[in-house]
């Protein structure tokens, strides 16, 4: 593979430490990264934060520096590769079960609590909402490109049924040319297209890159069938009714996957949210403006 290509944010990223740790959660290895200056583990605050389907740690990366950077007194921000993606142990069965558990016993190895803010971007939306209905406490949930109404219904539906063909001849077919088909860089290339809004040149060469680099580092075609189906079958808004604890939602002004007027909905029915609409991008914002989004984050952090 060619040298990737430079991020948009890298003066910034490289003035963020970073650590690389992992830990035995179910006796399964799970990779995090730490953000944050060498004694980040006595800051005074801590995020934890979830990836979206087929990415890793990789992809919340620019968040992470820019809430280390702009918080007043220091933050510091953990990233883990969900099981079965990037360098994590894949789970015995991905389903939403599955990851819920994961991500309690992850934060109850790591010694986490109730202070520390929990947020998922995408499919780690549904995941991280998941958790606080059945019971996991945090002061804040943060929900990046919510997944707020169902995959299988509406207008995303034909779309949905394609993917769903996809990953299911990739699960079928014989494993090389499976693989083969889940990795395909054509097809890789054309989700990435879809997804990102920006016109400039130089982000739209590093956020390909970024999906060729890590979109298909998942562990196997059984993790990644089992996230996906998990992924479409499951939205934030099936939990909302049964989430306490104070939301804020990042949503996106030309969000394909989840519309404004869906993620207004799903604000309505929260017992306590916020709903933050990012001008001018898509599902991507993670990528393209994570600056918006971690300035969102940080002023509710600090609001009393």
């Amino acid at each position: 593979m060619e040298p990737p290509v430079l991020s948009p944010y890298q003066s910034l990223m490289a003035a963020t430490p970073v650590v690389h740790r992992s830990v035995l959660v179910a006796d399964r290895t799970t990779h995090f990264w730490e953000y944050g200056p060498a004694d980040a583990g006595t800051a005074p605050a801590t995020v934890l934060a979830v990836h979206g389907f087929r990415g890793d740690h990789h992809g919340l990366e620019s968040i992470a520096a820019h809430l280390v950077s702009g918080h007043p007194t220091g933050v510091r921000v953990i990233v883990p590769d969900l099981p079965g993606f990037g360098v994590s142990d894949p789970l015995p069965t991905s389903d939403l079960d599955g990851y819920v558990h994961w991500l309690e016993g992850f934060r109850t190895a790591l010694g986490l609590d109730r202070d520390t803010v929990v947020l998922g971007h995408s499919f780690g939306s549904i995941v991280v909402s998941a958790a606080a209905a059945a019971g996991l406490d945090t002061r804040l949930l943060v929900l990046v490109n919510p997944i707020a109404a169902p995959a299988l219904q509406g207008p995303r539906a034909v779309g949905t049924g394609i993917a769903i063909a996809y990953y299911r001849l990739g699960a079928w077919l014989p494993r090389p040319l499976g693989l083969g088909l889940l990795r395909n860089r054509a097809i890789v290339r054309a989700m990435s297209i879809a997804m990102l809004k920006s016109r400039r040149p130089s982000l739209r060469r590093w956020v390909h890159d970024q999906h060729d680099r890590y979109f298909s580092a998942f562990a196997n075609r059984t993790s990644v069938m089992e996230a996906f189906r998990t992924s479409v079958t499951h939205d934030v808004a099936q939990f909302a009714d049964r989430i306490p604890v104070p939301v804020l939602l990042v949503a996106a002004e030309h969000d394909d996957i989840t519309a404004v007027p869906e993620q207004r909905a799903l604000a309505e029915r929260l017992a306590d949210a916020e709903l933050v609409v990012v001008p001018g991008v898509g599902h991507l914002v993670h990528y393209e403006t994570p600056a918006a989004a971690a300035s969102a984050v940080l002023r509710r952090m600090q609001t009393p």
